[in-house]
């Protein structure tokens, strides 16, 4: 980590609260900036780089398994705290461009943590709570605009790579009903894919559309359809033949061995 970064984040009592090896001294100081971050007040760009900067140097310094996987929850669940999409989609976008902005200097032995919180913040874009409040679209934008961009240069193909690679895992976890509109939520991807300079993103991105727990989202379609035409057909209940869409169970992370 640069080292006008550790500088810069060390000298703040509450960012050094917040990478305490101490859980009591970390959750109390996640409350503090979960109600800080309620105010209603827009927050300006800048301030949200700003904390990110301090919340990135928080997750560099977890120095446990457990610990690292707490803290990547806690960061992750910290949106819900935020009022007003404008904020919501701030907090989102400082998120990325803080991640793809230090991404190259993350070292080998940082990176599990890095990729697990990124897992968190994927999770996202297929919750049930996006599609609720009107923001995942947005959210969907956001991706696009940062880690999924296809052309600018300032955005590490690593990330891209991580990204891409954990979206469908993600999306099987939080839609276990397949009722997430997948055609929308698969666009950055698509995009993605067909729009990339670099052959080696292109093919990653079709690899990961093939993944077959992707048909899950038509069969569950066409079973739906299927129940409607024995509805109004008058079958009884049950009686019209559906095929369910398993899901995976939901492993633990297993990135962070030794």
């Amino acid at each position: 980590m640069p080292a006008a970064m550790i500088a810069d984040t060390t000298n703040n009592p509450f960012i050094k609260s917040l990478a305490s090896s101490n859980r009591t001294t970390r959750d109390r100081a996640l409350e503090s900036l979960r109600t800080y971050l309620h105010r209603s007040t827009p927050f300006s760009e800048l301030e949200l780089l700003k904390l990110w900067k301090g919340l990135f140097f928080c997750m560099w310094m977890s120095d446990k398994p457990l610990n690292q996987q707490r803290l990547a929850r806690g960061l992750a669940a910290l949106v819900d705290a935020l009022q007003g999409r404008e904020n919501v989609l701030g907090w989102l976008r400082a998120f990325w461009r803080t991640m793809a902005r230090e991404w190259g200097g993350i070292d080998a032995l940082r990176m599990d943590k890095f990729l697990y919180l990124g897992f968190e913040w994927v999770r996202g874009a297929g919750g049930e709570e996006w599609k609720d409040e009107g923001v995942m679209e947005e959210y969907l934008e956001v991706l696009e605009e940062v880690p999924l961009n296809v052309g600018d240069g300032k955005i590490p193909n690593g990330l891209r790579y991580h990204v891409v690679d954990i979206y469908v895992d993600e999306l099987d976890k939080v839609d276990v009903g397949r009722n997430a509109p997948l055609d929308t939520i698969l666009t950055p991807l698509r995009t993605l894919g067909n729009e990339s300079l670099t052959k080696a993103v292109r093919k990653r991105v079709q690899e990961a559309l093939k993944d077959e727990r992707l048909d899950d989202w038509a069969n569950a379609a066409g079973s739906d359809a299927e129940s409607k035409d024995a509805e109004d057909e008058g079958v009884p209940d049950g009686a019209a033949a559906t095929k369910g869409a398993d899901s995976e169970d939901d492993k633990e992370f297993g990135g962070f061995e030794d």
